[in-house]
């Protein structure tokens, strides 16, 4: 009975990830995530999936993330009958989450359909519905960290703490096989440990294949305290309150939005920083937090540190539509944590088109930002964004706070891999753009892995899995070239052209200027 791996989402690319565990018996995937970054990537959530449904037999969730669990009700819509395997935190996020994306989706495709109903184009459909949403998490089946679940005729998993957000697992899977039991370990997302809010990554030694997230597989952040993490959170504060305007925060809405508004209540509490109104404009978000303050204890530090969130008042929950657009009258020092965090989706969209333009205000960048997404754009410094097909002049200090991820960097990353030593067979470097890949890649060869064991997959890539290492299989036709996956594509360039012809017609000296410059672009385009 052979065993088969293959790779259907964050491979080449940090989103979407889904692998698919095949053997003569039973078809298992580990996670079934959405794809989010540039417009050519989030395509694929729309493509059929490269296997059929309605064949796999089981779903091993390690966490709630959206590019982890967000394709779960395209996948029971497309014939998935089977159980979801996952912790209880881990089921009572996804059935908020995976709601919320269906609801989300809904908003934004009746929106596109009004414009494209004005431009003559045929309507779409959402990927889901917000009730497709509620409908899948029907089929979870709670796990207990650390005991050994049946999951499909011949294979087991068990489930390890991965300290990357609350419920968050790495997934140890036996697959009864030809050449006796194969051991495979997904990680998951790693968190960083030694923080506070969540506990250390745990995991098995002595495995035979290893697949490991890279998202920082290329880069080592400094090891930073609490306090000093509160400090420099304090010093931004003071700066945005200094710059007389609101400090605007694009929040992942799971885990970073509640990790910031402690922090944020902490030092308002001390006086440690100016004190004002927290808007938190996020349904997922609000639900989260009464989620992390029931569920946070942490079993590490031996508390709950969201228990005490709504102590001071300050915080306002803005549920409806009508309260977000309320904050349009609002001038002076005040915060507002919006989702999405990378700035694609959401609310927060509404909110920069209103304060990009005002130097007064604060956009502050706190999580990873994927290429093609706004949050990346901002970052790299652009002056002209579009957002929704307006164009918006950039004025707003753009700040970055990278002291908040969830996940272990390259430093990180290496320690965990080589824990989980000896590796008998194949290393596969997941989960990461290609610099992230090819960094943690060359980390682990320097730490005494096996280069020839050391696998970047591609996209839709298979293999056949043997106790000494892998064997490549016929790739399926992959649905997107990996560079791409990891790179701006065609609609960010259009976006940055249209800022530039703009920009050009704006500033040149005359109409005649103008007009040559239209008419000459007009050539080009065989008009």
């Amino acid at each position: 009975m052979s065993l088969r791996l293959s790779f259907h989402g964050a491979a080449g690319c940090v989103t979407g990830f889904c692998a698919r565990l095949e053997t003569d018996q039973a078809t298992v995937l580990i996670d079934c995530g959405m794809f989010q970054g540039s417009k050519t990537l989030k395509a694929l959530n729309y493509q059929p999936f490269p296997f059929d449904a309605g064949k796999v037999d089981a779903v091993l969730l390690t966490h709630a993330h959206i590019d982890h669990s967000g394709l779960l009700p395209k996948l029971m819509l497309a014939g998935f009958e089977g159980p979801i395997y996952a912790t209880e935190a881990t089921r009572e996020l996804c059935e908020v989450m995976l709601a919320d994306a269906g609801g989300i989706q809904e908003s934004e495709v009746a929106h596109l359909n009004r414009r494209n109903q004005q431009r003559g184009r045929p309507p779409v459909e959402p990927i889901y519905t917000e009730g497709d949403g509620r409908k899948v998490v029907r089929q979870f089946k709670r796990v207990e960290l650390n005991e050994v679940v049946e999951v499909a005729p011949g294979v087991s998993a068990t489930y390890w703490e991965a300290g990357h957000i609350l419920g968050s697992t790495s997934i140890e899977v036996r697959v009864e096989t030809a050449e006796g039991v194969q051991t495979i370990l997904f990680s998951g997302d790693l968190g960083s440990g030694g923080r506070d809010y969540s506990p250390d990554p745990q995991g098995p030694a002595g495995v035979d294949h290893l697949v490991i997230e890279s998202t920082y597989g290329d880069r080592e952040r400094e090891v930073i305290t609490p306090d000093a993490r509160r400090r420099l959170l304090a010093e931004e504060l003071a700066a945005a309150h200094e710059a007389g305007g609101p400090l605007l925060i694009p929040a992942f809405a799971v885990e970073r939005s509640q990790e910031l508004l402690a922090d944020l209540m902490t030092l308002m509490a001390s006086g440690d920083a100016p004190a004002g109104d927290i808007f938190l404009d996020s349904p997922l978000a609000i639900e989260a937090t009464e989620i992390f303050v029931r569920r946070g204890w942490n079993k590490a530090s031996g508390r709950n540190p969201f228990k005490d969130i709504h102590a001071s008042g300050r915080l306002k929950f803005l549920r409806d539509p009508w309260e977000s657009d309320s904050l349009e009258r609002l001038r002076g020092w005040h915060v507002i944590m919006a989702a999405s965090g990378m700035c694609d989706a959401g609310r927060v969209r509404k909110h920069l088109k209103r304060l990009l333009w005002r130097r007064e205000a604060t956009v502050l960048i706190a999580g990873y930002q994927a290429t093609g997404t706004l949050g990346r754009i901002l970052l790299d410094g652009a002056r002209n964004v579009r957002i929704q097909g307006e164009d918006i002049h950039v004025r707003a200090r753009i700040r970055n706070l990278d002291i908040y991820s969830a996940h272990a960097d390259a430093t990180g990353l290496t320690a965990w891999a080589k824990a989980r030593g000896p590796v008998r067979g194949a290393v596969f470097v997941a989960h990461g753009e290609p610099q992230g890949a090819q960094g943690l890649a060359d980390r682990l060869a320097a730490a005494g892995f096996d280069k020839a064991k050391i696998h970047i997959p591609r996209i839709d890539q298979r293999f056949r899995l043997q106790p000494t290492g892998p064997q490549p299989l016929e790739d399926l036709q992959p649905r997107i070239a990996s560079p791409a996956a990891a790179r701006p594509d065609w609609h960010n360039a259009r976006a940055q052209l249209l800022i530039d012809l703009d920009t050009r017609l704006e500033h040149a000296g005359s109409d005649e200027e103008r007009a040559d410059l239209i008419r000459r672009l007009a050539r080009d385009l065989g008009r």
